[in-house]
């Protein structure tokens, strides 16, 4: 069955000329010039695709992009547009556009966009259908470091590992540092026709222009001072497999030229050596940096940023991913159990709390770290909060100085209770001299006086814990 275009220009002469081409190469095409009449034919029928003109005398294809998205996500759009604006780029292809192509238009160009998107559209299809049909998402091969999480941002986030890693696509994995963005990689490769083959993963934050190309690359024996021996570069060893390139913004520009090259001629060459080596290497890149700021910036390549660019997954960060927070914590606490043999069973309702209100600016990374420590302080089969970093403890307080100080005077105060080293009595009268000492913004000369205790009685009695200078 042919594959049926709507094209929308107000510009009659090209959508003509578009029309005719389109028609020719299999398709069945309708031509409109407005963006009511998109609403009024889109009602009546279904396209598989639209290739509608930024610029509309009615409307913009933007307005356009969401209307389709939001009533007939099935259909994949295309942006034509007669200027080059990246801004609008990316916000239309966040928007759900599958590409925005710059006039003037070139037939293969049109064309290989089209049959991409199409392909695109039909895994987007055929994913729907197996949900529809009782299939679950997550049933496929995880990495092991990977974790399915239950909010939507992570349910988004494995629609999208699930819809791209069939594929052959590059892809450009984005999000803060920690977010696990190598972890997606790898269960993109363990998902794709490649998970047989090597994956090679390749740190380029602290790539140096003369160690980049050895690296990338590899060279002879004897190609320059001190190659002693030949070394097979990362492309080589991930042939046939999947590369994933970290930090990819932290290159140079004179690498990514370098990098441009390889990645468009799918051929390397090994410092000091004239043989060509082919390359059949599915490339995964990933950067915590706007890389469209940076190209505006001037300090990384468009050319490369488009050739990377055909599929793109932002990994969330985990303060967006409430739901997953505990889900993950479970997860690493049952791996240092094992690691430690211990038979620890939980966390405390109150370190419960703590985890799901802390911010977690190291995301995925510092939740496994935490974990990992605490679970190492921990004696029982429970989690207390007083095996906890003082930074947990102050996630409802980040810029509160005497609620530092409190928190400090708590956490030792729980430690004495829990060592049993303190009676009743001893415990009030601690929780009492905490109290004063809050109300007097930690002022030990006014707390001593409200006591009527002195001031070197009331250091005695705090002793165990500093809580810093008069104010």
């Amino acid at each position: 069955m042919k594959k049926k275009v709507l094209i929308v220009d107000d510009e009659i002469s090209i959508g003509l000329l578009l029309s005719k081409f389109l028609t020719k190469n299999g398709f069945e095409v309708s031509n409109v010039t407005t963006g009511r009449t998109v609403l009024q034919i889109l009602e009546k029928e279904r396209f598989d695709l639209v290739l509608c003109d930024y610029r509309l005398d009615d409307t913009d294809g933007k307005e356009i992009l969401i209307h389709i998205k939001e009533n007939y996500p099935a259909t994949g759009v295309i942006i034509i547009t007669g200027y080059s604006d990246i801004k609008l780029a990316v916000e239309l292809i966040k928007l759900g556009a599958f590409d925005y192509i710059v006039k003037p238009l070139y037939p293969d160009e049109i064309l290989n966009t089209i049959n991409k998107a199409l392909e695109t559209q039909e895994d987007l299809k055929s994913t729907q259908n197996f949900e529809h049909a009782g299939g679950n998402l997550s049933d496929f091969q995880d990495c092991p470091e990977y974790i399915n999480g239950e909010s939507d941002a992570s349910v988004l986030l494995l629609k999208q590992i699930q819809l791209v890693a069939p594929t052959g696509y590059t892809v450009i994995l984005t999000g803060k540092s920690g977010t696990g963005k190598e972890c997606v990689a790898k269960t993109i490769h363990l998902n794709s026709a490649r998970s047989k083959e090597p994956f090679i993963a390749m740190d380029c934050g602290s790539l140096t222009k003369d160690l980049a190309a050895s690296e990338f690359f590899g060279h002879e024996k004897g190609a320059f001072t001190g190659a002693v021996f030949t070394k097979i570069g990362h492309f080589e060893q991930a042939n046939g497999g999947t590369l994933f390139l970290d930090e990819i913004g932290n290159l140079s520009y004179e690498i990514q030229a370098t990098l441009l090259r390889a990645v468009q001629e799918r051929k390397i060459k090994r410092i000091g050596s004239t043989k060509e080596i082919d390359l059949d290497v599915r490339l995964i890149v990933a950067t915590n940096e706007n890389l469209v700021e940076s190209i505006k910036k001037g300090s990384f390549r468009e050319d490369l940023y488009h050739r990377f660019n055909e599929f793109s997954i932002h990994v969330p960060s985990l303060k967006y991913r409430d739901n997953d927070i505990l889900i993950f914590a479970e997860h690493f606490l049952a791996t240092v159990n094992k690691e430690l043999n211990k038979n620890i069973e939980g966390f405390s309702d109150e370190v419960k709390k703590c985890l799901l209100t802390y911010h977690w600016p190291g995301n995925v990374r510092e939740l496994k770290n935490v974990i990992r420590r605490i679970a190492l302080l921990t004696d029982g089969n429970r989690i207390e909060t007083h095996v906890l970093p003082l930074e947990l403890g102050m996630s409802d307080y980040p810029k509160a100085e005497q609620d530092k100080k409190a928190l400090l005077f708590q956490r030792e105060l729980n430690n004495v209770k829990s060592l049993d080293l303190r009676n009743a009595a001893k415990e009030a009268e601690y929780t009492a001299i905490l109290e004063v000492l809050k109300a007097v913004n930690f002022n030990k000369t006014k707390a001593a006086k409200i006591l009527n205790i002195d001031r070197k009685t009331l250091y005695n009695k705090i002793k165990f814990v500093e809580i810093g200078d008069d104010v």
